[in-house]
Formats: structure tokens, C-alpha cells, sequence
């Protein structure tokens, strides 16, 4: 009987669904960024105030973080093509509410539905790309693919925002999405094969979704706020302790759950259990320094909203370079050395970056960084994710790709938290030149933390299988593969 996890691609049309599935990881990696450029437009046109402002980045990742374990075993239990489209429905929905909104409410809940929209949306995309082609040379060149379109989405996303604020308005950066997500799910009906009846005895684990999405949302909640209203505030305290009791009956849950929500078994996969070790680092750092770079463009350079945007260029195109060296590291070397190489890259470039974050400075004081930096950036992102999805069952990829997201953005957020306090520390009453001077040091500080907490990851990836060797192919190379993890 055909099942949900059957081959999820149209035979024939196998390249056209993975760059639909490239499309996809493109648009929801971008909104991480591209209102970024928008803001100071966006907090005056719609009356923010400063605390207010960081709730159009704050909801978004708030809730995609919270619902990605609901929506990665959603694709699994429900039909992958299923959880595609309505992912792509609530985030082209969500972006035409905030591109008509006129108040701050609006605009935020709108940021929440696209966030529980990408969060249907990344884990279901991951998990086709991962079923959609078999374990080895062609996962990695697919991966390669997929990653390179979201990695590339983080630093275009400030480039669009820049561009299209400069040329619309801010509001261009949500209207964007909505012809993109109307031809992605008219496209989904073509490229991706129907799903088929849902397996028996393979339930919905209600009580885990309920107490998993909310510990996650709350978790994240308190992380992120915390810097900002103070760790004391009544609703990070209550948020943060609802986290911890929740997560804790989570874990309960699932230990003893027939269909659990995240099996705990699939944590005793050496690759997966590694691989979220690194993303969690990765989240925790790398990601988080292109944030740091759009406030050193605008708020220390002084660039516009198009200049900030185009600063961004040199960075995708090197993005891009990554990924291409990455999918032949990958199948030359293992994913434990390449990740060991990202790592480094990561953090070379981000010491490099933070060394031109002068007051002083210019694009061309930070080049090397930018350079550098997106090697690793290119290079990391389909190693850490090919990582995750190694060893794992069909009809668990859905699942995988829920946890290893899960971790990213709780990883993002806690990383965000703390640098931007730290970025933000003795900046005080500070006005004109000083302010400038003192948010450049600030800037520059958070970015070389950025770089060390990057070397944690070697920890977590000292730990993946060591790549064994396998006999010549035809064309006379000899490929490296990671052991199935047990």
C-alpha cells in the first residue's frame, strides 16, 4: 500500500521539484533577514516604538521556532505535498496581512502566522529533499542544492529588503511573498507526487504536540525577550519556568508514547545527535553575525536601506561558492572533516570581520571577513543538515528535520540574546559621534564572541562517525561516506 512516505517527487521531473524545494527553503530564510534593512521605515510609518520594533524579528522567530517539531511530524503522519502547501497557504496569507497592515498588532500577528507557516514549511521541504533521493552522492548534490538556496536567502534577504524598501516602500517586503508562495503551491500540485493514505496504527501525539510546541514557544520566548525587558520581568520569569515544566512532561510523554511527537530513540543516531549539537552551536553563532552586519552597514557606515541591501551581494555570491566546494567535500572527505573545515572558515571569518568593525572603517575593512565567513557559511549549511538526515528512516525525516530546526532557533535566539546585550552594553545616553564610536565597538565585540562560540561546534562534530573508505568508483576517485549510524 502506498504511504505518505513514498517517493515524494514526480518521476521525470526530479530536477524540477528540487529547485521548487530550493524555492521554498529560499523564501522562508529570507524573512529572516529581509526586514531587517526595513526596519527604522517600518517603525515609523506603522508607529513602533523601539521595544516594539524588535517584535517584527522577535515573532517570527518565536513561533517558527516553537511549532517546527509540530510541523516536521505533521509532514510525516499527514502527507508531505499536504504540509507543503498549507505551509506555503499560512506564510503568502501571513505576508499579504503584513503588507496591508496599519497597525502594530497586525503587523506582529502577521509575523506570527508567517513564523508557524515556515515552521510547516522548513521541516516538510527537508524531509523531500532527504526521501526524494537516496542516501550518498545524490542526497548530497540535492542538499547542496536546497542549502545553498537557504543559506544564500539569509544574506539576499537583506539585499531584497534593501532594494525593494528603497524602490516600494516597506511594505514591499511582505507583498513579495505573495505571488512567490501562489506559484510554489500551484507548482507543489505538479512537481510533487500526491500523498498516499496514512499508515495504520500511527497516531497524532496530541498531548506531546500540545506541551512540546508550547515548552518550545515559551522557551524561545524568554530567551529572546529577556535582554530586552530584563530577566526579572514577570512574563520572561512565567514564560521561562512554563518552559521548563512543560519540556519536562514533554520528554515524559514521549518516553512512554506508542506514537511520540519526537521518538526519543531516533537521539541514539550518532550522525543526528552530533549534527544538532553543531546546529545549535551554529544557530548560537555564525547565524546570528549577518544580524551584526546590516547594524554595522546602517548604523555605524551610515548606509542606506539599498546601500545595506547591496552590501550584501559580495556575501551571497561566496555563499554560493560554499556550497559548491561543500558537496564535493562531502562526498570526498566525510561529513566530519568538512564540518571541522566550515567551523573553522566560520570562525576565521567572523575574527576577520570584527577586526574591520571600525568606527573608521569600510566595506573594504571587512571584505576579507565577508569573504571568509561565507565560505564557511556556504560550506556548513548542507554539511550540518545532510548530517542530520544520515541514518534516518523514510518516514522520520519529517521528524529530523523538526529537531535539527528546533535547535537551530533555539540556538539563534539564546546566541541573539546575549550579543545584542553585549553589543548594546555602556552604549547608555550616548548621542551623535560617540554613539556611533561606542556602537562599533559594541558591534565589534559581539562579532569576535560570535567567532569563538563557533569552535564549540568541533566538539559536537568530533563526535559523528569517522568516514570510511569504499571502493573506486567508474570514473576511477575514490568517494568518502559516514557510517550508518546504528
Amino acid at each position: 500500500m502506498t504511504s505518505v512516505q513514498s517517493a515524494p517527487l514526480v518521476r521525470g521531473r526530479a530536477g524540477l521539484g528540487l529547485g521548487l524545494l530550493a524555492f521554498s527553503s529560499l523564501i522562508t530564510s529570507l524573512d529572516f533577514t529581509v526586514v531587517y534593512v526595513a526596519l527604522p521605515d517600518i517603525a515609523r510609518e506603522v508607529g513602533l516604538s523601539a521595544h516594539s520594533t524588535q517584535w517584527i524579528v522577535s515573532a517570527y522567530a518565536i513561533f517558527f521556532g516553537g511549532f517546527l517539531l509540530l510541523g516536521g511530524r505533521s509532514a510525516d503522519l499527514l502527507g508531505r505535498r499536504r504540509m507543503f502547501v498549507l505551509g506555503m497557504l499560512l506564510f503568502g496569507g501571513a505576508s499579504l496581512l503584513g503588507g496591508l497592515a496599519t497597525s502594530p498588532g497586525t503587523l506582529i500577528a502577521a509575523r506570527v502566522v508567517q513564523g508557524i507557516g515556515g515552521a510547516v514549511l522548513f521541516p516538510t521541504t527537508l524531509s523531500l529533499v532527504a526521501t526524494g533521493f537516496p542516501e550518498g552522492r545524490e542526497r548530497v548534490r540535492a542538499l547542496a542544492v536546497w542549502a545553498m538556496a537557504g543559506a544564500g536567502g539569509l544574506s539576499l534577504g537583506a539585499l531584497l529588503g534593501g532594494v525593494l524598501t528603497y524602490a516600494f516602500g516597506w511594505e514591499a517586503v511582505f507583498l513579495v511573498n505573495v505571488p512567490l508562495v501562489v506559484v510554489g503551491a500551484a507548482a507543489a500540485f505538479v512537481l510533487l507526487n500526491p500523498d498516499g493514505p496514512r499508515e495504520r496504527g500511527r497516531s497524532f501525539d496530541l498531548p506531546g504536540a500540545l506541551t512540546g510546541t508550547v515548552g518550545v514557544t515559551s522557551l524561545v520566548f524568554a530567551i529572546a525577550q529577556g535582554p530586552e525587558a530584563g530577566w526579572g520581568d514577570p512574563a520572561v520569569l512565567v514564560a521561562g519556568v512554563l518552559s521548563v515544566v512543560l519540556l519536562a512532561v514533554f520528554f515524559g510523554i514521549e518516553a512512554r508514547s506508542a506514537s511520540p511527537l519526537m521518538p526519543l530513540r531516533l537521539l541514539r543516531n550518532r550522525d543526528l545527535r552530533a549534527a544538532l549539537l553543531v546546529i545549535f552551536v551554529f544557530g548560537l553563532s555564525m547565524q546570528n553575525i549577518v544580524y551584526f552586519m546590516t547594524l554595522y552597514f546602517q548604523g555605524v557606515l551610515g548606509y542606506s536601506a539599498l546601500q545595506g541591501g547591496l552590501a550584501f551581494l559580495g556575501l551571497s555570491v561566496v555563499i554560493g561558492i560554499g556550497n559548491f566546494i561543500a558537496e564535493r567535500l562531502i562526498v570526498r572527505i566525510g561529513n566530519r572533516p568538512t564540518l571541522m573545515i566550515a567551523l573553522l572558515l566560520g570562525a576565521a571569518g567572523g575574527a576577520l570581520l570584527g577586526a574591520g568593525m571600525l568606527a573608521d572603517g569600510s566595506y573594504w575593512t571587512v571584505l576579507a571577513g565577508i569573504v571568509v565567513y561565507g565560505l564557511g557559511m556556504g560550506t556548513i549549511f548542507p554539511t550540518m543538515f545532510g548530517a542530520a538526515s544520515t541514518g534516518v528512516a523514510a518516514q522520520e525525516q519529517g521528524t529530523a528535520g523538526g529537531m535539527a530546526n528546533t535547535a537551530l532557533q533555539v540556538g539563534t535566539s539564546a546566541g541573539l540574546a546575549v550579543l545584542v546585550g553585549i553589543a548594546n552594553s555602556g552604549l547608555g545616553d550616548l548621542t551623535g559621534e560617540a554613539l556611533r564610536v561606542a556602537t562599533a565597538d559594541g558591534l565589534r565585540t559581539a562579532v569576535y564572541l560570535a567567532a569563538a562560540f563557533t569552535l564549540l561546534g568541533l566538539l559536537g562534530a568530533r563526535t559523528l562517525p569517522k568516514p570510511r573508505r569504499t571502493a573506486p568508483t567508474e570514473t576511477g576517485q575514490v568517494t568518502a561516506v559516514n557510517q550508518a549510524a546504528a
